[in-house]
Parts: C-alpha cells; structure tokens; sequence
C-alpha cells in the first residue's frame, strides 16, 4: 500500500511532467497543502523527493520553482515512468530506445565472454520461454520473461554500468506494453534474434551476440521513431 505522500508524487509528479505545471511554476509547501489537502509534513517530503528528480529546486525569493525539463533526472525510474505516459511518450520511447542500442549490443558482446555457466543456460533458458510465450500471444508472460532476459544480459555483461541500467529497460519494455504499443503476438523475428542472441551468449560466439542484439534495438528504435509525439502511430 502506497503511503500518502507516494499518492501525492503520483498525481504532482505528471502535473510537471506533462507541462499543465510550467517551468517557473511556484510549488511551495502551501501550495501542495492547500491542493493536496495534506499537512506540512507531507507536503515538505513531496517537495523533497521532487527536488531530488532535479524537478523543482527551492531558490532565494522565489521560493520552490518548477525547472525546465533539461535539467530533470532522466535516469530516474519515476520520471521516466511518468514521461512514457505523458504528452511526449513517442519522443521519450524514442530516445530511450536509441540508448538501449548503444548500451545492449556490447554488453550482449561481453555476456557471451564473461557469463557464468548458470547465466548461459538460464539466457537460453528464457529465450525460448520469449518464444513460447510470443507464439502464444501471451503478452503478459512475454513481457516478464522479456525484461528477465535483458536484465540478466547486463549483469551478465561483468560490467556494472551496464547493469545498473536494466531498470531503465525494464521501464522502457512496461511502458510499451502498458500503452499498447506492442503487437498481439510479437513479431516472429524478433523472437528469433533474441534466441540467437540467447544461444550465442551461450557458445561465447560474442561478434554473433552483438549483431544479433543490434538488429533487435535498431528495429525498436526504427519502430519508436514512426510514432507520432504522443506515441500513437504516425500516419
């Protein structure tokens, strides 16, 4: 059960996100009080945690602003949450998806040459549990499945950079699901590279994981970059 001040972030936090709160916008400790209908308290804990996003910042005379959004933490797993489902979704999958190409081909490279025996039997493992499940159109199994599989490629890749990644792929492949951007069966191709990708990681053939993992993120982010700035479907 969400605490009071984590139902007050979920509906503040969009109202920045989506613009309705414009940069330069007050936000001060009366404000969400009176807004929210809750004590100083909380209101000073959601300010708190909306500074810590780099979302508003308290300055002298002012009081607590909303900041403009290059300044915001992207890496952050709620801001990143709340971008995919505001007014600039399409844009924001698209760059996320232009960062899934430059972080997953090399670690699927690296995974085929630093895995552990269980990390390689488990890759395989969960690529064809990918390929039962698309076949099915289970799109809910698909999906867990999908972000166990890259999850454990980039811890699998020995490189901790990487791996501290993998909730932003997690957020990047739930938001896609969860705005209905994913087909009712996923594509057959896709399935087939990500068992390649799979058996590759698992036969320490790393040039074959890495261009295997490509063609699936250059796909997605081809994908991504043909919706509109919504996230519907250019037409």
């Amino acid at each position: 059960m969400s605490t009071l001040h984590e139902e007050v972030l979920a509906r503040l936090g969009p109202l920045i996100i989506s613009g309705e709160l414009a940069p330069g916008s007050t936000v001060n400790l009366e404000w969400v009080q009176q807004e929210f209908g809750v004590s100083r308290t909380v209101a000073r804990e959601v300010v708190q945690v909306l500074a810590s996003m780099r979302l508003v910042a308290s300055r002298r005379r002012t009081g607590v602003t909303v900041l403009p959004k290059d300044e915001w933490d992207s890496y952050d797993r709620a801001v990143i949450r709340w971008r995919l489902a505001g007014p600039e979704r399409g844009v924001h999958l698209h760059q996320l998806s232009q960062l899934r190409t430059a972080i997953e081909p090399p670690a699927a490279a690296l995974a085929a040459r630093h895995a552990d025996g269980r990390q390689r039997d488990r890759i395989v493992e969960l690529g064809a549990a990918l390929e039962e499940a698309g076949e099915a159109g289970d799109l809910a199994a698909f999906l867990e499945h999908d972000i166990a599989y890259h999850r454990l490629l980039l811890e699998a890749s020995g490189n901790v950079m990487f791996a501290g990644l993998a909730y932003v792929v997690e957020e990047v492949l739930r938001g896609r699901t969860q705005h209905r951007l994913m087909p009712p069966r996923p594509k057959r191709e896709a399935r087939r590279l990500h068992l390649v990708v799979a058996e590759a990681v698992a036969g320490r053939e790393s040039e074959v994981a890495r261009a295997a993992m490509t063609a699936i993120c250059v796909e997605v982010t081809d994908e991504m970059g043909r919706l509109d700035g919504d996230g519907a479907p250019a037409s």
